[in-house]
């Protein structure tokens, strides 16, 4: 029985909805509860709920074509085509990563491998890891297309294998696929051991052609004239590549004022490109992330290609990594072993302070921003002495007389030489890495394989205010960003594409009509627009 507490408080709300009943606050309700009527009107009432809702925050991409995805056995010509048993697949790019990246899950019902014997009427049948077998390094093809007609064509390997789920009916499992320079890269006869003379960018052709022994596309940004010599120590290659990158600097650059490069893989092919370029590059597609109820939710405006389904920003701050890291303010002291002479070079990262432009070394002024406006210090904490104005220090040994080219005789002309602008070079692109990911956001649209990392994006976001209204656009999150990290998220229900922007400055440069934020030449080099025919 209910207790005496329970009963006077049902009591009391039954009273309270007499009362609301005769004021006339709330209908009485039907006997016996509601009618059919009532339940048709509550299910149309949901559904406009549902309608309003996807017009709102935008209707969900359908899934997109999956063509392929056949593994192939080492030991013979057997293949098996897990393609009927998908549950999803994830593929990845990325510019901190050499290799792109998926992962496959299916189910296996058992019957997807048939060890059949030729010339035999055996039929035995098993499942894919059982049967085929994959054990690993296993090439496996893709095909899939988006609802826009872009296909993706992928040769990947088996880098893992995680059983999800096993059986006696059927059995779940995920393949970790990788490109096949990632498997390449873990070789013993790929590593590095040659002594390479001549730019920078001509070391990762070579590195890339003969170590890696890559037949994909190559599209290498040239560093600067000056030569690096180097040995590559036994070292396995993408270590000596990104350790060419710090040490890279563009064509024309003025004493290592943009230093920094970077190297990674979409599908099409590796690339090797500035920092400055990336961030000066033309956008390839316009973004609108809008969540008011007026019409510009229910279609793509125009001058617009994709709607965010979802947006969010990073506002994240921590001063105290970024000293650390040397982000604002670096100092390089530096020792050359042949005259025993220690030499000291201070870089900043603001602009504002005097002393620190025109031809100084590694001047900020020279660099090409996505956004509009560079990071600028409290005038509180600056140094009277521009000399004392940094926060991190490196320590380095100058690579003089190291590997000279030539002759015995010109070796021993060039051995003074520096093989290297240490504090330049090395000093600029300590801060460049970090200045990178100033700003942060993360879009998901309906899925476009078209976009890649590395390319160039330009976003649209209201402000965030009582009053919204279309045209109070974020001028300061709004702008160009560079995709550091795509997704492409494939299930038989849905697809979508989730990005990571990334940028190093704040202010909405440019409009989404525009032609984009950077010059078409800086320093000289002119800046190649990202891939694809969708410009505006």
């Amino acid at each position: 029985m209910p207790s005496n507490a329970t009963v006077k408080k049902r009591t009391a709300q039954r009273q309270r909805n007499r009362e609301n009943v005769e004021a006339g606050n709330i209908i009485r309700p039907a006997p016996g509860g509601p009618t059919t009527q009532e339940r048709q009107n509550a299910r149309r009432f949901g559904n406009k709920r549902r309608r309003e809702n996807l017009a709102k925050f935008g209707k969900p991409a359908g899934p997109a074509n999956v063509k392929e995805v056949t593994v192939f056995s080492n030991k013979n010509r057997d293949n098996v085509n897990l393609t009927g048993g998908m549950i999803r697949l994830m593929y990845y790019e990325s510019l901190l990563s050499n290799c792109i990246r998926s992962t496959f899950t299916y189910t296996d019902a058992g019957n997807s491998a048939n060890n059949q014997k030729q010339w035999t009427s055996c039929k035995n049948t098993t499942s894919a890891i059982d049967g085929l077998p994959i054990v690993g390094e296993e090439k496996v093809n893709l095909e899939f297309t988006d609802n826009r007609g872009t296909t993706l064509n992928l040769d990947m390997y088996v880098n893992k294998v995680t059983p999800l789920d096993d059986e006696t009916t059927k059995s779940a499992a995920q393949l970790d696929l990788v490109s096949k320079e990632f498997i390449m890269n873990e070789k013993g006869q790929s590593r590095v051991q040659v002594v390479y003379e001549g730019k920078i960018s001509e070391h990762i052709k070579k590195i890339l052609n003969e170590n890696l022994k890559t037949t994909k596309s190559l599209d290498i940004e040239e560093t600067g004239a000056k030569n690096y010599n180097f040995i590559g120590n036994n070292k396995k290659p993408f270590w000596c590549m990104n350790n060419l990158g710090t040490k890279a600097a563009p064509k024309k650059n003025k004493k290592g004022n943009t230093a920094g490069f970077l190297l990674y893989e979409t599908s099409d092919g590796y690339h090797f490109k500035s920092l400055d370029t990336l961030l000066g590059q033309k956008k390839k597609k316009s973004i609108i992330y809008n969540e008011t109820l007026d019409g510009v939710t229910k279609s793509i405006p125009a001058g617009y290609d994709l709607k965010a389904l979802e947006y969010s920003r990073d506002n994240a701050v921590n001063v105290q990594g970024k000293h650390m890291m040397g982000g604002y303010s670096t100092r390089c002291i530096s020792f050359n072993p042949f005259s025993c002479e220690y030499s000291e070079e201070i870089l900043s990262a603001d602009t504002s302070l005097s002393g620190l432009t025109g031809e100084a070394p590694g001047n900020q002024e020279e660099l090409t921003l996505a956004g509009k406006n560079f990071w600028q210090s409290n005038k509180e904490f600056d140094s009277e002495e521009l000399n004392k104005s940094f926060t991190r220090t490196t320590w380095n040994i100058k690579d003089t007389g190291t590997l000279p080219g030539g002759k015995t005789d010109q070796q021993i002309d060039k051995s003074k030489e520096e093989n290297f602008e240490l504090e330049n070079i090395f000093n600029q692109s300590i801060q460049r890495y970090q200045q990178l990911f100033g700003q942060v956001s993360t879009v998901v649209v309906a899925g476009d394989f078209s976009l890649h990392a590395g390319d160039a994006v330009f976003i649209d976001a209201p402000k965030l205010e009582a009053d919204k209204k279309l045209e109070n656009w974020n001028e300061e999150s709004g702008g160009v960003y560079v995709i550091s990290d795509i997704c492409h998220y494939i299930s038989p229900k849905e697809t979508y594409t989730k990005m990571n922007l990334i940028r190093d400055s704040v202010g909405r440069k440019g409009t989404h009509t525009s032609r984009g934020s950077g010059t078409e030449d800086f320093n000289g080099i002119t800046v190649p627009r990202s891939r694809g025919g969708n410009f505006l």
